[in-house]
């Protein structure tokens, strides 16, 4: 390690020997500074780093150029699933490829930038969750960039998370429920919503629901599969998470329901003139009638003519999930089982989404409190 100062300009310069290369050259790295002490506090950095093993600088690539890497290489190859990799990809190509992010140097890339990119995007007016997932991809991203050598640290790691609030989850009350069954039947989306309705199942996992997981006898199903259009096809790819991966056991009506449909399934695939299930799904619960996946969104816009036909505009069918599970939590179910039965990662999801239902078990239970004692 050396230090001098330039006669043409008068600044500091500061040489760090890297020894040779594979083909023998020399290398240095070359530091410079207005101060004697800036240069020598550089070089003990870049001696820390090769210490350290680590590059002696970070990468001089833009933001936009290691993104576009990452989402070809490092993404597809990690373990997330598919419908995942969706998201992020289309997140990181909409929100952290254009300029004026895309375009800084990765290695002058600051904690404050990416707060400036967040606070952007929040001022855009874009969703809570949508500005808390473009902080998850960069994130990640970056993960990969210093784990690959290209930075020393992540500084997406020193921004704290967005948060989120949790808005109160819509649900239907017992009476609209009625009404949305009323509407529905004789269509053939109706088996669907019953069990929907009767499980808290997300649609994705009811619509990749296959019968050979379905145990009339016992009154159980195990949920294993989620379907969606990733990439503009349709996937069937494991839940989201470990605990979504679930025995659900139900209810007698809905059971019920699942029989007369599996026996209007079998009809209907006989009088078919063409039947072409996929491979290694071919015994979907809820199929077309050429024995193939529903589309997704048609059943969300098949739901949406229902919901409209029985007067509850702006009800979906994720509605359907959340009143699966207000009417748990009403009945007297622990928000414990609520979790368990809907497949929340954790408890706390489960009871920051259902609080409010829980609070006239709370008056009943301040009542009871009120008359244990001689007051």
């Amino acid at each position: 390690m050396s230090v001098y100062r330039r006669a043409s300009d008068g600044k500091w310069a500061g040489t760090l020997d890297l020894g040779r290369d594979a083909q023998g050259r020399r290398r240095r790295h070359v530091v410079y500074g207005q101060l004697r002490r800036e240069v020598i506090a550089k070089l003990e950095e870049a001696r820390s780093r090769l210490a350290a093993d680590e590059p002696v600088r970070d990468a001089r690539v833009t933001v936009a150029n290691f993104i576009n890497d990452w989402l070809e290489k490092a993404l597809p190859a990690s373990a997330r699933r598919a419908t995942t990799q969706a998201t992020y990809a289309a997140l990181a190509r909409t929100h952290l490829t254009p300029a004026p992010f895309g375009a800084l140097p990765l290695d002058r890339l600051r904690p404050s930038d990416i707060e400036a990119l967040l606070l952007a995007k929040r001022d855009a007016g874009l969703a809570e969750w949508t500005v808390r997932a473009i902080y998850t991809v960069v994130r990640q991203a970056l993960d990969t960039a210093m784990r690959d050598g290209l930075i020393r640290r992540n500084p997406a790691a020193a921004v704290k998370r967005p948060t989120v609030n949790r808005g109160e989850a819509r649900y239907l009350t017992p009476e609209e429920a009625g009404r949305l069954l009323e509407a529905a039947k004789g269509d053939r989306l109706y088996p669907l919503l019953v069990l929907l309705l009767g499980s808290g199942l997300r649609r994705g996992e009811a619509l990749a629901l296959h019968w050979r997981d379905v145990d009339l006898a016992a009154g159980h199903m195990r949920v294993r599969w989620s379907l969606a259009r990733v990439g503009g096809k349709l996937v069937f790819s494991q839940p989201k998470t470990v605990k979504s991966r679930r025995f659900v056991s139900l209810p007698a009506p809905v059971l019920e329901t699942l029989r007369r449909h599996r026996v209007a399934q079998a009809a209907e695939r006989l009088a078919a003139p063409v039947w072409h299930p996929w491979p290694d799904h071919d015994d979907l619960v809820f199929s077309t009638q050429f024995g193939t996946p529903i589309e997704p969104r048609n059943a969300a816009r098949s739901f949406a003519r229902i919901a409209g036909r029985a007067g509850l505009d702006g009800a979906s069918l994720h509605t359907l999930r959340h009143s699966a599970a207000s009417a748990l939590i009403a009945s007297g179910v622990h928000v414990r089982i609520v979790q368990e039965v809907l497949g929340h990662s954790t408890y706390a999801v489960a009871a920051d989404t259902y609080a409010h239902i829980a609070v006239a078990q709370q008056r009943e239970a301040a009542e009871r409190l009120g008359a244990a004692f001689q007051w």
